[in-house]
């Protein structure tokens, strides 16, 4: 047996926030006349639905688990498509949901609040002649057995759930997945496992590396998400894998982080990706994915706000809808014709693009530009500085960063990856954590950022002007503790640096140590006169990426220097797209 096992904590009942009006457990079969509203703020249903609640479906070790199930009335067999989370599958009517709506600035009236928190709305997808399933995956609530944190045991759960539902006399044996953040993250490990039976995914912004996307990005054990995470979902009757113990048992990557990464090369169902720029949670990991995924049939929008926003508007949900119609009732309508890639360019100053077509991503008329630190003026500059000037700040200090700026004379579009190769050291410390950051500057030198959600209240302003980054963009950022510098050779490129996170390599005294850090993929514009900073620091410079969680501070001491120039030419490389 291996030496390597999850660890678990007791689990703890629904609480009352969590809770929705249909939470009650009451195996039975109704039907949900056209003109039904679970409560007044939601959406009346368009058409009769037949309501199944609390199914029982057993796992192949014997687990059951409980599902609700939407469907239309009538003969005519449907596809379905799958909801897969571990927030209790009728939370859509909980204060918690409502309260997430309304920190973003969406009515709660746009929803039935019979959808799982983060998926498909029975409301709409009945009346278009699909099924919606909404489980509790194991440990979830009322379901049996210890529940886990985004792994492969969710993939192989969700492959028995699929195979049961094709099996039912109204399916037409055809099943999809659908959702945002964990329900994407699912559907990544469930295509892998590759069920008969599934036909189509619809990953819409989620990680897709628990160990370099939630727990320890950058090599830092950086966990304020993971354990609001862990203490505000999974609540069940069991055990529940307990993810910050682990973290802490296990800080580099073996077998149990390697469990919680999908085999991309094992997905080969056609796929409809939804990423952004700006979730600082689910950016790299959504990225990676649409990279390594085998699917030969795969599609990627990049969209310029935020995920929950983007998912319930009307019109993205008729085109999700035209891909669903493909792939679960073989609808001959042009799909395959959608551009393969539809990206977004930023401007934050309102001016900014959407779906703009493209065969891959970046653009094949993107360009790898090396953009040097120059210490001695500050600058970036496309030659490499002849003299070796550094560039260091003390950590303890004000400020402990420094930053470089070039102002573009043309305008110039950012379309890519980008990514810092920089030559660093350590005085009077063995270690550095990094963070650095791609920031636009207007033509007067101002920072630019914007919103991604419609909400632009004062509070949302108090809210984000540190942390809570994916209610607003303030640039591309990446983050390296340098000790954990080794490269994978097998899935690092040009573009993509990727670490193994399987060492620890301290620095000796006096030791220049050249390192690479990969920065989220970004879309952005600069006019005439405006401006790129990089900066590169030793504190977290955007916080943390939602509201009231721990934010990380990294673990330094002493003085950061920053070699420029000559043998350490260090560089910035930016996508640069051809005008």
């Amino acid at each position: 047996m291996s030496e390597v096992q999850k660890i678990y904590t007791p689990s703890s009942p629904l609480p009352p926030a969590r809770t929705g009006r249909l939470t009650e457990f009451d195996p039975s079969t109704r039907t949900l006349e056209a003109g039904f509203q679970i409560a007044p703020p939601f959406l009346p249903l368009p058409v009769d639905v037949v309501f199944e609640k609390d199914v029982a479906v057993q796992m192949r070790d014997g687990v059951t688990i409980y599902a609700d199930i939407f469907r239309p009335a009538g003969a005519e067999k449907v596809p379905v498509i799958v909801a897969w989370s571990p927030y209790g599958k009728a939370q859509g009517t909980s204060l918690s949901v409502m309260g997430v709506f309304g920190l973003v600035g969406l009515p709660n009236g746009i929803v039935s609040g019979l959808e799982k928190f983060e998926g498909a709305d029975p409301a709409y997808w009945v009346a278009q002649g699909y099924a919606i399933c909404n489980p509790d995956g194991r440990g979830i609530v009322n379901s049996e057995g210890d529940s886990v944190l985004w792994d492969r045991q969710d993939g192989r759960d969700a492959y028995d759930l699929i195979e049961w539902l094709a099996e039912q006399e109204w399916s037409n044996g055809k099943v999809g997945m659908s959702g945002t953040s964990y329900l994407a993250v699912s559907q990544w490990f469930t295509a892998a496992e590759q069920p008969p039976h599934l036909a189509a995914i619809n990953p819409w912004e989620g990680v897709s590396d628990v160990y370099r996307d939630l727990v320890m990005r950058g090599g830092m054990p950086d966990t304020g998400f993971a354990r609001q995470l862990q203490e505000g979902s999974f609540f069940g009757k069991n055990q529940k894998e307990d993810i910050l113990a682990e973290v802490e048992t296990y800080p580099l990557v073996n077998e149990l982080w390697e469990n919680k990464i999908p085999a991309f090369d094992q997905i080969t169902v056609p796929a409809y990706i939804v990423a952004s720029y700006s979730n600082t949670l689910h950016t790299a990991g959504t990225f990676r994915a649409w990279r390594r995924i085998a699917s030969a049939d795969k599609w990627l929008r990049i969209h310029n706000s935020q995920e929950w926003p983007d998912y319930y508007d009307e019109a993205n949900r008729e085109e999700l809808r035209h891909f669903f119609d493909r792939y679960l009732k073989d609808v001959d309508n042009d799909w395959e014709h959608t551009p393969r890639v539809r990206y977004s360019v930023l401007d934050l100053q309102g001016g900014d693009e959407v779906n703009v077509a493209a065969d891959q991503f970046p653009p094949a008329d993107v360009a790898s530009t090396k953009y040097y630190l120059d210490g001695r003026t500050r600058a970036l500059t496309t030659d490499a500085p002849t003299d070796e000037v550094p560039a260091a700040y003390v950590v303890a200090s004000n400020p402990n960063a420094v930053s470089f700026i070039t102002t573009f004379a043309e305008e110039t579009v950012l379309v890519g990856y980008p990514k810092a190769h920089l030559f660093v050291e350590a005085r009077d410390s063995d270690d550095m954590d990094l963070f650095v950051l791609v920031q636009k500057l207007d033509a007067h030198g101002t920072p630019l950022e914007a919103f991604t959600t419609p909400n632009h209240s004062a509070m949302i302003h108090d809210l984000t002007d540190h942390g809570a980054t994916i209610l607003k963009y303030k640039g591309s950022d990446g983050r390296l503790r340098v000790s954990a510098r080794h490269l994978d050779e097998n899935l690092t490129t040009d573009d993509v640096p990727a670490h193994t996170f399987d060492r620890v390599e301290k620095l000796a005294p006096g030791e220049i140590a050249e390192i690479e850090i990969d920065l989220f993929p970004i879309g952005l514009k600069f006019h005439p006169g405006e401006s790129l900073r990089f900066i590169i620091s030793s504190r977290n410079l955007l916080g943390t990426l939602m509201p009231a969680i721990e934010e990380y501070v990294g673990a330094n001491s002493g003085q950061h220097v920053i070699h420029t120039g000559g043998h350490h030419a260090s560089y910035l490389q930016l996508p640069v797209q051809a005008l």
